[in-house]
């Protein structure tokens, strides 16, 4: 029998070993936890041949250290502190940057609590494969642990951790290498102490601890000049203030402290809510409902932050501007060394015009009921700052060192016409000419009217495919990253060999699942679609009723809860559509392969079977797991076809028909959706673009498919009430639909009526203008974006009668039928498989903080999703025109038909006014799906009452431009050599 020993360890180190702090309750209660932790004497220090650690296991760092650095020549390793990796994560992720890493426990733990998204990225930098990174537990090493003495703060007793732990390690280095007698001293590398903390780094060196500053590292680092332009300036000490930061006085109010903003808001006394950016005029933004006019009113805040603003009196509110006042053309030639200096003409030159912009709009007579709330950014609670695609402004590097690699100050000129411009320190500005790049922000001082920010790194050439591919997908935080192969070991290992296994009632596939193999099931999907994840069939019961079924890909079957798959395509949220590929959610052997229900192939599925009477009443509805093998898989039009030809009379057509009849209507939106025709699938060159055309296939799909999601949203949220996954549209509040009313019936004379979604679609429907086909479709396009976003939500979250979905008439609905792309639809899938008594629901479906979480972040994916894919078309869009542009200006020089200048060369296309500005108009072009912006450089008569402008003509009274007009314009494709943006064009161009 083993003897067992029980130690007690002494009162007096209950100190070192105890962990104190006090928690704060969610109902307010203040509790003391205290929390033992176990001292050791073997931690490892993680450096190879280390004479003086036993039992070593897991060798990071090289025993040598790195011998690069000219300042360290005997080698040395790399201890950052807390601040680095906050302020500095882009410079040490570089491939550039490759000393070993020390990360402290202490470190780790502090990063996590101060940013969970620069934590993350400090855990995947763990597992980079170019990276030596050793994470030392000190908090567990009684040689390093610490306890928080009396009068000091949490930060100071990090600080102090920080110093204990480097001092260790060197002690440590030097025990581990004793002299030998007779022989040269052993070279010891140091570990060196890397903090931008004055204080810190003056405690160290008074503790004889090798310290330094980030940016003193990095000069003598052998690639100091690519690594130091990724130095952050937040808290950089080493950069020499410009003039603008010592000479002028601050140009924005301090913020107010957080406490006071926190007070401020519960009190009710300030109002918090996200920032937003006016797209039309760079001075002017919301929080909503309240409005910002001006710069010093919207002090500092950027598009997406959450911040805290305080409302004017009701004397000093104003109405929204109808100017249209353009950023690059307000601050052209805006000087990015001394901005903000307060003897610099240039800069008082931009004050004016900004001003002179903002009482152009002060002067214009507006009613009470067009003003609103007025207010002024007093302090910021999080910033939303990330990395932005930019441009490097050329008119921003002086002519005189255009070919310099010496430090400049550039502007970066973002993508999104809702951010700032960047100040930028950066040796490559000459390089970075003409390409896209990626720019984080790092501070916003009182002093400076800019933003200061740091290079990250070069994308490639504005204009090249693969460039503007990637820029669109970091631009709009899309996951591209190839699948790791944690995950791909998550797939069958059977690869595209694996098959549904020959029916046997002991083979777990076929337990509980119907063998629907001999039904004339069909996929009915838009051209070229290889990710088939849902089939149909209907077919005529002997009690003369018809039976309807919807099939699903069961892509639960093979992605199971808390996999790294599972992980990572809750991460993903959704698959991503550009014009010539695709960003898939879950692997290609999933999504175009085993779970795809490609046409005579037996695959795996979750169907909902309906019987419905004649008369498309529901008389039941049954869900199992099944297995199917689709008969056919039609595209749009070719289902269109058959559906057409009263010759065909096979069991396919006839399950169409059938299907068709069943199908029902509901409120029918619009969005702006044209087809990118490419040159060849290898070349992904544009040649036309053209209306994508909607058949009446396309509704019998979406009609079952809605169906299903009914049926299964009203049975998991039967099972599941707290937890059920739901997709809900709010009805919009019918102030958003005043304008369009407004505009509908002084320009045509229709009436919108706004009393219900019923009202609405019946009203929409009644917008017809004989002389314009495309009216109608744009109507719904403008009272579609009147509405609020669907979201996912979930369904304990919310009360019962939010459940609703405007858009579908429905009272519930969710997502259900889509579980290739989309992983709202896998948790739906799991859910109704343990309300069938299939599958157990894994237990984090049973908490509603965990649904609340994931709900989250697949609507901002979904956001984002949508967005990028518009951006992709768009970009198509550009280069077909472009290519039509470059063939009529051939024609014509082959015609010798050159009498128009270069500029004017551009393709002729019918458009929609769709807004009026006080200088310039808001049109859409029909054909192509595109939204742009006409602006004219001669003064305008503008009527905003009556939503109309009059230009003025040499030969004429005027030319009256209104909302609803149809006009023709030229479309230029320019690249601007700064942000690829079209400039004004003259009102001769219209």
């Amino acid at each position: 029998m083993h003897q067992i020993t029980i130690q007690k360890r002494p009162r007096e180190e209950a100190v070192v070993t105890q962990r104190k702090f006090f928690k704060k309750t969610a109902r307010g209660k203040v509790i003391k936890v205290i929390r033992e932790r176990y001292l050791r004497d073997d931690v490892y220090c993680g450096i190879g041949d280390c004479r003086a650690c036993t039992g070593a296991v897991g060798t990071v760092l090289p025993s040598s250290g790195d011998l690069s650095h000219k300042h360290f020549p005997n080698g040395h390793y790399v201890l950052p502190d807390t601040n680095i990796f906050l302020s500095q994560m882009d410079l040490i992720e570089s491939s550039f940057f490759s000393p070993p890493i020390i990360l402290l426990q202490t470190v780790m733990e502090e990063v996590r609590h101060r940013s969970l998204p620069l934590y993350n990225r400090l855990k995947a930098l763990l597992k980079m494969d170019d990276k030596k990174v050793w994470v030392f537990y000190n908090e567990f090493r009684s040689e390093t642990a610490i306890v928080r003495e009396e009068d000091e703060t949490p930060n100071d007793r990090n600080d102090r951790g920080i110093r204990k732990g480097a001092e260790w390690y060197n002690t440590h280095l030097s025990l581990a290498r004793p002299p030998t007698r007779g022989q040269k001293p052993n070279r010891i590398p140091q570990v060196i102490l890397v903090t931008d903390d004055a204080a810190n780094r003056q405690k160290a060196e008074i503790e004889n601890l090798p310290c330094v500053s980030i940016r003193k590292y990095v000069e003598g680092m052998k690639d100091a000049n690519q690594l130091l332009d990724l130095l952050s300036a937040t808290g950089s000490e080493d950069i020499e203030p410009t003039k603008s930061v010592t000479a002028r006085k601050s140009l924005y109010d301090e913020y107010l402290p957080t406490a006071m903003l926190l007070a401020g808001v519960k009190a009710g006394e300030l109002h918090q809510g996200h920032f937003t950016a006016n797209q039309y005029n760079y001075l002017e933004g919301t929080v909503s409902p309240v409005l910002l006019v001006g710069r010093e009113n919207m002090n500092r805040a950027v598009h997406g932050d959450v911040v805290v603003v305080q409302v004017f009196n009701e004397s000093e509110w104003k109405a929204p501007a109808d100017e249209v006042v353009d950023q690059e053309a307000t601050l052209k030639n805006d000087d990015a060394k001394d901005s903000g200096d307060e003897d610099d003409d240039e800069t008082d030159f931009h004050l004016r015009a900004e001003a002179k912009a903002l009482r152009s709009d002060e002067q214009k007579k507006v009613s009470v009921a067009e003003k609103q709330p007025t207010g002024r950014v007093v302090g910021i609670i999080k910033r939303n700052w990330r990395a932005y695609v930019c441009h490097v402004d050329p008119t921003s590097l002086p002519s005189t060192v255009a070919t310099s690699l010496s430090t400049q100050t550039v502007f970066a000129l973002p993508l999104s016409r809702l951010l700032p411009r960047i100040r930028l320190r950066t040796r490559q500005a000459p390089n970075l000419i003409s390409q896209k790049i990626l720019v984080t922000i790092d501070r916003w001082d009182p002093h400076s009217r800019y933003p200061e920010g740091h290079f990250v790194r070069a994308l490639g050439m504005a204009e090249d495919k693969e460039t503007e591919q990637e820029s669109l997908l970091l631009e709009y935080e899309v996951p591209y990253r190839p699948f790791g192969k944690a995950i791909l070991d998550c797939l069958p290992p059977e690869g595209d060999q694996w098959v549904v296994p020959p029916k046997s009632d002991s083979d777990p596939v076929w337990r509980d699942r119907l063998d629907l193999r001999e039904l004339d099931i069909c996929s009915i999907d838009p051209p070229g679609c290889q990710d088939i994840d849902d089939a149909l069939h209907a077919r005529r019961l002997p009690n003369g009723n018809i039976e309807a079924g919807v099939h699903i890909a069961d892509v639960s079957h093979f992605v199971h809860p808390d996999t790294p798959m599972d992980n990572e395509a809750a991460a993903r949220g959704t698959t991503v559509y550009l014009v010539d590929k695709r960003i898939d959610m879950l692997p290609s052997l999933l999504g175009t392969n085993l779970c795809s229900l490609r046409p005579h192939v037996e695959r795996l599925a979750f169907s909902a079977i309906w019987e419905l009477t004649e008369d498309a009443e529901i008389v039941n509805v049954r869900f199992t797991k099944s297995v199917i093998a689709s008969k056919a898989a039609f595209e749009y039009e070719e289902a269109q076809m058959r559906k057409d030809d009263t010759n065909q009379t096979d069991s396919i057509t006839q399950s169409i028909l059938k299907a068709k009849r069943m199908a029902a209507g509901a409120l029918n939106l619009a969005s702006p959706e044209v087809k990118i025709h490419l040159a060849s699938a290898e070349s992904s060159d544009p040649i036309d673009v053209e209306q994508k055309e909607l058949r009446e296939t396309n509704s019998l799909v979406e009609e079952f498919m809605l169906l299903a999601n009914v049926s299964v949203a009203k049975r998991i949220e039967e099972v599941f009430p707290q937890t059920a996954i739901l997709r809900r549209h709010l009805p919009p509040p019918k102030t958003n639909f005043e304008k369009l009313q407004d505009i509908l019936m002084k320009r045509k004379g229709f009436k919108l009526d706004v009393s219900s979604s019923g009202a609405l679609a019946d009203s929409l429907d009644d917008c017809v203008d004989t002389t314009a086909p495309a009216f109608n479709t744009l109507v719904r396009i403008m009272a579609t974006r009147c509405m609020l976003s669907a979201e996912y939500f979930c369904s304990g979250s919310v009360s019962r009668d939010t459940f609703g979905h405007y858009g579908l008439a429905s009272p519930i609905y969710t997502h259900f039928t889509s579980p290739i792309r989309r992983y709202a639809d896998v948790l739906a899938h799991r859910q109704l498989a343990a309300s069938i008594s299939h599958t157990p629901l894994h237990a984090s479906l049973h908490s509603k903080a965990h649904v609340e979480r994931v709900m989250d972040v697949i609507n901002r994916r979904h956001r984002m999703a949508q967005m990028a894919g518009r951006a992709s078309v768009e970009f198509y869009v550009g280069l077909a025109l472009k290519g039509k542009a470059e063939a009529v200006a051939k024609a014509q020089a082959v015609a010798g038909k050159m009498g128009r200048t270069e500029g004017e060369v551009g393709v002729i296309e019918d458009a929609f006014v769709i807004r009026t500005f006080r200088n310039g108009v808001g049109v859409f072009v029909f054909q192509l799906g595109l939204e742009g912006l006409v602006t004219f450089k001669r003064d305008v008569q503008f009527d905003a009452e009556n939503y109309t402008l009059t230009v003025p003509s040499l030969s004429s009274a005027g030319v009256t431009i209104s909302v609803f007009d149809k006009v023709k314009v030229r479309i230029d494709v320019e690249k601007d050599k700064n942000t690829q943006r079209a400039g004004p064009v003259d009102s001769r161009g219209l």
